[in-house]
């Protein structure tokens, strides 16, 4: 088996489409079919079902997966081994909409001046995916914002807590309470982000156990447009506070007098038992550095 037809049989399982994955591995679409066809030859097996214009790993294809994976890992690290000089090789990663805005443009910055032979792939997800996307080895690190710390399968470093913001228009009729209480706030107009956020399930949940019923929210999906509409006045909003801390600052939008009884982390993680590559390692190291200063 070589390590080439296993890769991109790794990348076609990964995106289930010889079209994408051809695109992201910058083949021609016949080369990878030519690749997967030839695997499936010195290993006797067929590793896909065909199904009209849709494919799907045969369970050949999904025991075969795990180590494909391996010893991609292992190849990986052969390289690093013997490599000598500046650290090289592409990193994906799992991240979500806030944090790569908000926190990580420094550490991209960094990277991307100071290591230049590591590429980076940014894939934006959120909690659930993500960590699916880590046990699979689909994604080699992943930042989460979640409550919990601990995650099966992975391992995690918490690199900080993230405050969050209760925010208004200035002349919301909430605006300038300072002993607001939580069965108070679904009568408000509710702007969210998409479900499966952190940020937003917990908000969500705490306004059921009050009200007795789920609340109702306006989802304009991104934070940017999200704060738009609380600037226009459509209702409040709960968000990171980094990620209205200019809107904060110039008046355009105000905090309001709740306090979420619960906290968010920051966390970067990656599968439990993977030995990271020296390029990888480098920029866990240099997350680390970061959050810490």
């Amino acid at each position: 088996m070589e390590l080439r037809l296993l890769a991109t049989f790794e990348k076609v399982a990964e995106v289930l489409s010889f079209t994408r994955a051809a695109a992201e591995l910058g083949y021609a679409q016949s080369s990878v079919t030519s690749q997967v066809k030839a695997l499936e030859s010195s290993l006797g097996t067929e590793l896909f079902e065909r199904l009209g214009g849709r494919i799907r790993l045969t369970e050949a294809g999904e025991r075969l997966l795990p180590y494909a994976r391996r010893m991609a890992e292992l190849a990986e690290e052969a390289r690093a081994a013997v490599a000598a000089g500046e650290p090289a090789g592409t990193i994906t990663v799992g991240t979500m909409e806030s944090l790569t805005t908000y926190r990580l443009p420094p550490l991209l910055e960094y990277v991307h001046h100071r290591h230049p032979a590591v590429r980076l792939a940014l894939r934006p997800t959120l909690g659930d995916a993500t960590r699916q996307a880590l046990r699979q080895g689909t994604y080699d690190l992943g930042f989460l914002m979640e409550a919990e710390t601990e995650h099966e399968g992975l391992e995690t470093e918490v690199l900080a807590p993230e405050p969050l913001a209760l925010v208004a228009a200035p002349d919301h009729p909430l605006s300038g309470r300072t002993d607001l209480v939580t069965a108070e706030l679904a009568g408000a107009g509710l702007i969210g982000t998409e479900p499966g956020c952190a940020y937003r399930d917990l908000f969500e949940s705490e306004l059921s156990a009050g009200a007795g019923s789920p609340p109702e929210f306006l989802e304009f999906g991104t934070i940017e447009a999200s704060k738009r509409a609380v600037a226009s006045g459509l209702g409040i909003a709960l968000l990171p506070r980094i990620a209205v801390q200019e809107e904060l600052a110039s008046g355009a939008l105000v905090a309001l007098g709740w306090e979420p009884p619960f906290t968010l982390f920051t966390q970067l993680a990656w599968r439990r038992g993977k030995r990271l590559p020296a390029h990888v390692r480098l920029f866990v190291e240099q997350a680390r550095r970061l959050a810490r200063e």
